[in-house]
């Protein structure tokens, strides 16, 4: 594998503020913006009300890091961080790192989210924009560019970007013996998130993120990159971690993790 792996998840909400001033809702409360933002995206699709993509504000962002000497998986920033904070963070790991970021659909939703959200906030990531014009090597291989490895889709790569072919990361995950999805999915970020329930949507990330390191780990033995030992010897020090973290969330992962596929 690169020295360097960032697997990476965000969680979202409706960017109310936005919405407010763009169809002029006035003083509408949070929930009823949502609610009005959700009607009216139904009205443009024929019943769909999954919001555009620059309508989606950053709550969470999740991270697994994989160096030659340490593993780390977290979330960036704090409970009572700001938006702006969290997606600048993540933008100074890729300057810091120069990693290679792995994703399940990152290339469909959370890069996207994320660009949107760093021209708002007025945050510069030059590394992770570079194409050749300050590294010659990232004309070759570089973050924006679907087809090569810098940023590794899983759900993208894994389907032959075929969107006839992909999997959810649920699917992908039971599949291989992991544990998927625990306690909530995504569509319930905006009920616990107007309920305060940061930190429970913080937890949800934090298992995203490593399911998809798991299955990254399945990818890299599968092309080569790693022998069935070596392959054996990550699960073993992401186990160690997850026992040593005495968290809640990580003990009901181990506890759902049947590593019938190993």
């Amino acid at each position: 594998m690169n020295t360097n792996i960032f697997v990476f998840d965000i969680e979202t909400v409706p960017d109310v503020a936005t919405g407010r001033r763009m169809y002029d809702l006035g003083d509408l409360s949070d929930k009823d913006v949502a609610n009005a933002l959700a009607q009216l995206r139904r009205q443009q699709t024929g019943g769909a009300d999954f919001l555009k993509l620059p309508m989606h504000r950053v709550v969470a962002i999740s991270a697994v890091l994989r160096t030659r000497e340490t593993f780390k998986v977290w979330s960036l920033g704090g409970p009572d961080s700001d938006e702006a904070e969290l997606v600048k963070r993540f933008f100074d790991g890729v300057e810091k790192f120069a990693p290679t970021l792995v994703s399940w659909n990152g290339g469909g939703f959370d890069l996207p989210v994320l660009h949107y959200r760093a021209m708002l906030h007025g945050i510069a990531a030059p590394r992770y924009w570079d194409q050749g014009e300050f590294d010659r090597d990232c004309k070759w291989n570089n973050y924006l560019n679907r087809y090569h490895m810098r940023h590794t889709d899983l759900m993208d790569v894994l389907s032959l970007f075929q969107a006839r072919a992909t999997a959810t990361l649920d699917e992908v995950a039971v599949l291989l013996g992991f544990p998927g999805k625990l306690t909530m999915d995504g569509s319930q970020v905006w009920e616990r998130y107007l309920a305060g329930d940061i930190a429970d949507i913080r937890n949800y990330c934090e298992t995203d993120v490593l399911n998809t390191y798991l299955i990254y780990l399945r990818f890299e033995m599968m092309r080569g990159h790693l022998t069935a030992e070596q392959y054996q010897a990550e699960l073993s020090v992401v186990r160690d971690d997850l026992a040593q973290a005495d968290k809640p969330h990580w003990k009901a992962f181990l506890e759902a993790w049947k590593p019938t596929h190993e």
